[in-house]
């Protein structure tokens, strides 16, 4: 069976977050799938299976869990679906949050994705306070994260989390955010932990972009934006917010094309 590693949200090999690409006829026993996830050992592991209506079924495995909701995945599949196999521009996703849209555009990618409008939040969960030194400025949520406001991008870069306390909240993620300093490129930046979901800190994540931009859109009284995650490999990523839709522009290249094989499984 073959199966792509693609290196999303860069323009070099090495960098921005990798993600495993599985293209089927039909799924896998999830627990299989689950399994290859896994063996891979990367944040994110993508299915892809072609529907009858011209669209492609997606879904996304971490080494612990199926997910709901995975941004550099689909970009991921998306490359492979257009790069590599020749589909034509653009690719239509049913998931389970709705019906994305990968097109190509010049020596990227346009991802048309959800907008996910921040939603108050009162206070920390006891398991997030102790990463915290100080109370953030301004704390919101989605169905999927919390997210907490720095200030700025040198809080957001200084951030030291507790794993083992930030473990405890489950499926739930941790995402750290702040404006981009003086003379800096990025408009804001951000950090992803979510260590109950088998991802310690995510290199780079297009999925949380749905509910960032919306917030920092309205921080800063602009629709476009240019987002950088600051983890240790990093990742640029452009944001526009239209209307109901949060479109992300962003790079990808092909680390490897591999053959895996599978117990009972053809080649």
């Amino acid at each position: 069976m073959r199966m792509y590693q693609v290196d999303a949200f860069t323009d070099r090999p090495f960098a921005g977050n990798p993600a495993a690409v599985l293209v089927l006829e039909d799924w896998l026993d999830e627990a299989l799938m689950l399994a290859i996830a896994q063996e891979n050992n990367l944040a994110e592991t993508a299915f892809a299976r072609p529907r009858a209506d011209g669209d492609w079924d997606l879904r996304w495995f971490t080494p612990a869990i199926e997910v709901d909701f995975c941004g550099h995945a689909t970009l991921a599949t998306a490359h492979v679906l257009l790069a590599e196999r020749g589909e034509p521009s653009p690719v239509g996703f049913q998931t389970r949050v709705g019906r994305l849209q990968v097109a190509a555009a010049g020596d990227g990618y346009r991802l048309d994705l959800p907008c996910l409008p921040p939603e108050p939040l009162d206070r920390l969960p006891p398991e997030a306070m102790t990463s915290f030194a100080k109370p953030p400025l301004h704390l919101f949520r989605n169905f999927e994260n919390i997210f907490a406001d720095l200030g700025d991008a040198e809080a957001v870069r200084d951030f030291r989390p507790d794993f083992s306390a930030l473990g405890k909240l489950g499926r739930l993620g941790l995402v750290v955010t702040g404006q981009g300093m003086a003379g800096e490129r990025a408009d804001f930046v951000s950090r992803y932990l979510a260590p109950g979901a088998g991802i310690p800190e995510d290199p780079v994540t297009g999925s949380i972009h749905a509910t960032l931009v919306p917030y920092w859109a309205g921080r800063l009284g602009r629709n476009k934006l240019l987002a950088y995650q600051a983890s240790a490999r990093g990742g640029w990523l452009g944001c526009e917010l239209a209307g109901a839709r949060v479109v992300l522009i962003g790079q990808a290249v092909t680390f490897m094309d591999a053959q895996i094989f599978l117990p009972g499984a053809s080649s």
